[in-house]
């Protein structure tokens, strides 16, 4: 069934007629008091747009702007620029194994998330930021009020190409744009184990040594000793590579929680090579100076938000990891209360109506 939110409505609406966002908000309060609370805002906002004259809800599949991808669409066709890569996890639920990756893409109307389940998440090996993607036969789903484009085995994911170019109207890796595609800031004190991918911002005030773990050189997957060497499922008898973890601690004032890092995130928070990490396995005195040096960063990230079902408690596995800009952060803050205040005052304008 498809759904669209009250946002979605009022910015169709604006997008096809002449009114300004107070001017619908007005004709959504006064529409709601008329019925007397027989219908909620989105209802009321539905009946405004029919008595406009204008159609809600257009093509319901095939080739689609993201702005136009709704809730509850099948087949959908959508082209756009990945601006993040999400690496693949394992799951298990109810005793059936699979895997699961994820791409970030925009086009110049909009951002969403595309789900890519157990052999599509192959496909995302390979694929990085600033790559076009062209993806078709998905679906559409809604998780924490945010849609995502969803690949099955039916669906298709095709990677730069040919004649397909996108102008996107947000920048790689920029926080702003990142709540613009699609990924919500929230504070740690209000995660719970319902949420999924969130934009995290805190303080680094605590840090654990690094855990190091053997993996095949091929596929990268976990390594497991057997008879005095390493296997790997698919690879066999291998000699191992090395991979690394780093367990963080980072409070934002309303609560502490714990930040993993793997691999890449643990070199880009560390500002380190790969090399210059994989040098802390044998001389793990020289990583002491390195864990005081990252006390007090100030962070954002992107993050998946686990259970930890053994200590009952939330951890976070980080997707992407930047130092923080308190000028930045500033400046959201400020447009975050200039909005509180316009939101305000249009609702006392609404109360006076009423």
């Amino acid at each position: 069934m498809i759904r669209l939110s009250y946002d979605e409505i009022i910015a169709k609406i604006k997008e096809k007629s002449s009114l300004s966002e107070s001017e619908l908000s007005d004709k959504v309060e006064k529409k709601v008091a008329q019925l007397a609370g027989l219908v909620s805002r989105e209802g009321a906002a539905h009946i405004v747009a029919s008595e406009l004259g204008i159609k809600l809800v257009g093509q319901l599949s095939g080739r689609l702007q993201i702005k136009n991808i709704l809730n509850g669409m099948r087949d959908v066709e959508t082209v756009g620029k990945v601006m993040q890569v999400f690496e693949e996890r394992q799951f298990s639920t109810n005793g059936r194994e699979g895997k699961v990756a994820s791409l970030q893409v925009a086009d110049e109307t909009g951002g969403i998330r595309a789900v890519l389940w157990n052999e599509q998440a192959e496909n995302v090996k390979g694929v990085k930021a600033g790559d076009v993607v062209k993806v078709k036969s998905a679906y559409v789903r809604e998780r924490n009020g945010l849609k995502e484009l969803h690949l099955n085995d039916r669906s298709v994911l095709l990677v730069n190409p040919p004649g397909e170019t996108v102008d996107v109207a947000v920048t790689l890796a920029a926080s702003p744009q990142q709540q613009k595609a699609g990924v919500a800031r929230k504070k740690l004190s209000e995660l719970s184990d319902a949420d999924f991918i969130v934009e995290v911002l805190g303080t680094v005030v605590q840090v654990f040594d690094m855990k190091f773990f053997e993996v095949c050189p091929d596929c990268g997957k976990r390594a497991k000793p057997l008879n005095g060497t390493f296997t790997c499922e698919q690879h066999g008898a291998v000699k191992p590579s090395y991979s690394y973890v780093m367990n963080t601690v980072i409070d934002d004032g309303t609560e502490t929680m714990r930040l993993v890092l793997f691999r890449r995130m643990v070199e880009r928070l560390l500002r380190k090579t790969e090399q210059e990490v994989l040098s802390y396995r044998l001389q793990p005195d020289a990583f002491q100076q390195v864990k005081n040096d990252i006390l007090g960063n100030f962070v954002k990230a992107v993050v998946r938000v686990n259970k930890n079902d053994m200590f009952d408690r939330l951890e976070l596995v980080a997707q992407e990891v930047y130092e923080a800009s308190p000028d930045e952060e500033i400046t959201r803050l400020n447009d975050e209360l200039a909005a509180a205040e316009v939101n305000s005052q249009k609702l006392k304008e609404a109360s006076k109506v009423q």
